[in-house]
């Protein structure tokens, strides 16, 4: 699998749908924080052997990169887009999710640099930093934050952005991983 490949949730989505690449960082936070709980079940039984040493390694580079990109992703680019398009009955609504989903991303901020900790101490054998209970926390937190964006955050923005702004959402998203897109015909 090209490495690029993890950046969209299908073959036919790219920046050019750049909701649904959101979404589709959903799935991989999702495929990434059940790891994180296989691997705390997995050394409570076999240690942190070189198999669970690979999955931390994974799980520390998925969201040191793609998930801190995904929250500037929303953060820098999709949250000040919806600001600017919501009015009228929209705005009160969209300032106060988005002040929420703000607030979320601190706190999911905050566990996964709590988590990181953990898992580099069970890497460098301590075997309990990362324990069932400290692995369904963190993803807990993360489900009812990606709850929350798929039923109310992203039917705002497919509502209310239109073309031209997806369109720069999905450039910025790009230009943050540095894929530069194709020429326009």
């Amino acid at each position: 699998m090209h490495p690029m490949d993890e950046l969209f949730p299908s073959p036919a989505a790219g920046f050019d749908h750049p909701i649904e690449i959101l979404e589709g960082c959903h799935a991989r936070i999702r495929r990434n924080c059940a790891l994180v709980e296989r691997i705390a079940r997995h050394v409570a039984t076999k240690g942190a052997d070189d198999e669970a040493r690979q999955a931390i390694r994974s799980v520390m580079r998925y969201f040191d990169e793609a998930g801190a990109n995904h929250h500037r992703d929303e953060e820098e680019d999709l949250f000040p887009a919806l600001e600017r398009r919501a009015a009228g009955a929209d705005q009160a609504p969209v300032a106060a999710l988005l002040e929420r989903l703000r607030r979320e991303h601190g706190e999911l901020d905050a566990l996964w640099k709590e988590m990181r900790g953990r898992l580099e101490g069970l890497a460098g054998g301590h075997y309990g930093a990362v324990t069932p209970d400290a692995a369904l926390l963190f993803a807990r937190a993360y489900e009812t934050h990606m709850k929350l964006e798929e039923e109310s955050l992203f039917p705002a923005a497919r509502r209310l952005l239109d073309a031209p702004a997806l369109e720069a959402l999905g450039a910025s998203m790009a230009a943050r991983r540095g894929v530069v897109p194709p020429p326009q015909p």
